[in-house]
């Protein structure tokens, strides 16, 4: 009996395996379709094709389009924050803020810069569709420019800032300068309004930029 006891929790956790893999499935599939074609351009039928799932398959664990949209939402975001922690969480130098606006140019380059920032075509699409979806959506981008403000604090408490600067009020202005900059460099299909976007934000913080001799940069 004592085998049968425990036999049954390990079939159960197996099946759970086999849904989350499913699930995962899907979400990736949503993922790259609403990427390149938008949110309200894909249908459950084409993600339940790329995804190589059943009806009944996609509908246990998405009732409809809306919830997988959602979700969807969630799990972009995520993507995003973590991406954005390895080249932020230990931001310290106006350097590393280069090689990180290198990294993101590098990386849009490789679509000649179609289709824009994940989370803010999503934005444009979603943000009068669907309140909850656009909650998410502003409580990422919230979480992605906390961590640009957080590396400009550390920057401001090393001396490497101007005690004036204003951490926060940059970051904005770096995030508003990357959405737009992205959303520019896909309308043309090439990434150079992103560059000058991001260049001109650079230079604006490169102004509250401390000289080694302690001598603001001009």
């Amino acid at each position: 009996m004592s085998d049968d006891r425990v036999a049954a929790p390990t079939n159960q956790r197996r099946i759970s395996q086999r849904g989350i893999a499913t699930r995962e499935r899907i979400l990736e599939a949503a993922n790259r379709l609403m990427f390149v074609r938008g949110v309200n351009a894909t249908t459950l039928d084409d993600v339940r094709e790329a995804s190589q799932t059943s009806k009944s398959q996609l509908y246990h664990h998405f009732a409809d389009k809306q919830e997988l949209v959602r979700a969807l939402v969630k799990y972009r975001g995520a993507l995003v924050l973590q991406r954005e922690r390895g080249g932020l969480e230990r931001l310290r130098s106006f350097s590393g803020l280069v090689r990180w606006r290198n990294a993101l140019v590098q990386a849009n380059s490789l679509n000649n810069g179609k289709y824009g920032c994940g989370l803010g075509s999503m934005a444009l699409e979603l943000s009068d569709q669907d309140e909850q979806a656009r909650s998410m959506l502003s409580e990422t981008f919230t979480a992605w420019e906390k961590l640009i403000s957080d590396g400009l604090h550390r920057m401001r408490d090393s001396g490497a800032l101007r005690q004036d600067a204003d951490p926060e009020k940059l970051a904005t202005g770096l995030m508003a300068a990357l959405q737009g900059g992205y959303l520019l460099a896909n309308a043309a299909h090439n990434i150079a309004p992103m560059e000058v976007a991001l260049d001109m934000a650079l230079e604006h913080i490169k102004s509250f930029l401390v000289q080694p001799s302690g001598e603001p940069t001009h």
